[in-house]
């Protein structure tokens, strides 16, 4: 055989083995998704915090995460239920609901695989108005033209109960808009709408937008059905959103909301969670960093408050090896 052929079979042999090297690592590699809400909101970079996290060491454990903009909180906890998605940020009400079949879930039953993995931020239920739409208070929004949410998402979720809570439908209002929260700001400095509801953490991009572009405020929420919500929910509780933060709300306005919780399914791996959740608390510091919502939490809180569902037995493990439950 001449010296040409033999090195011509020796770089076809390194063509193989790398290429056969190369299908390995594709095959070794998994990829999750966080399903999260609006890209004005506060879930989608929350999300991509988290991705980025496990994305900087994937070489060392093989998993690739992508966050993806979703219709909010049920739609989540639906695309994982249907697999769709491995991850989602969901509204700590919405956890509870979808785990027990209960309210919005009744019809379709308790999804009885969704494991809980951490809870996040507090989201205060936030009424923004036009500030010449004459409102100043909820009871207010009777009669205007109000953007109630739109399907699928946790605020629409919230709104329809409180709503009910305090015998109305929505009829009672002049319109009753189901605009997703990228299109809410514009709607309202666009004289579309009067008033819109957002379920989310703060600061926040879409009430800055508002604030900003036009003269809006924030609106109480407040009275006896906001007490009994949170009288007789475990998940609901009172909230304040401090003045200051955004321009021409100079007061603190009082009202509830909820927590956003991360969950995932019983039919992702362990390790899986295990890694994803090492990779975040493990750089805990920076994960604190990436956005102003995430600045005051603390890793037993996250542990110990607003997980309905069962804890995941992967982030359960690295829990217990960091001492933060029994």
């Amino acid at each position: 055989m001449t010296p040409n052929r033999i090195l011509g079979f020796g770089i076809a042999a390194a063509m193989l083995g790398a290429l056969s090297a190369g299908q390995a690592a594709a095959q070794e590699q998994q990829f999750v998704s966080v399903g999260t809400g609006g890209v004005t909101g506060v879930y989608y970079p929350v999300g991509g915090a988290m991705c980025r996290l496990v994305n900087q060491t994937r070489r060392d454990h093989g998993i690739r995460c992508s966050v993806e903009s979703t219709g909010g909180s049920v739609f989540n906890v639906n695309a994982i239920k249907g697999g769709d998605l491995e991850f989602g940020v969901v509204q700590s009400d919405v956890q509870y609901n979808a785990y027990n079949g209960e309210a919005g879930f009744a019809d379709t039953g308790a999804h009885e695989n969704l494991r809980s993995v951490f809870s996040l931020h507090a989201e205060p239920l936030t009424v923004v108005a036009r500030a010449d739409a004459d409102i100043g208070e909820f009871d207010d929004l009777k009669g205007k033209r109000v953007n109630i949410g739109n399907p699928g998402s946790g605020q629409r979720a919230l709104m329809d109960l409180l709503i009910a809570e305090k015998g109305w439908t929505n009829a009672d209002f002049a319109l009753a808009a189901e605009l997703a929260p990228a299109e809410q700001s514009s709607a309202l400095c666009d004289n579309n709408i009067d008033a819109f509801a957002y379920t989310v953490g703060h600061p926040a991009g879409s009430i800055e937008e508002a604030t900003t572009t036009c003269d809006s405020v924030i609106v109480p929420v407040e009275g006896e059905a906001v007490d009994a919500l949170v009288e007789n929910n475990p998940y609901y509780f009172q909230a304040t959103i401090p003045g200051g933060m955004y321009r021409g709300n100079d007061d603190d306005v009082n009202t509830f909301g909820v927590g956003a919780t991360f969950v995932t399914s019983a039919d992702v791996s362990d390790d899986v969670v295990y890694t994803v959740v090492k990779s975040i608390f493990d750089n805990f510091d920076d994960f604190r960093g990436l956005h102003p919502a995430l600045e005051n939490l603390t890793p037993e809180q996250m542990v110990s408050q607003g997980n309905s569902a069962p804890m995941h037995p992967g982030a359960e493990r690295y829990y217990k090896e960091q001492g933060w439950l029994n």
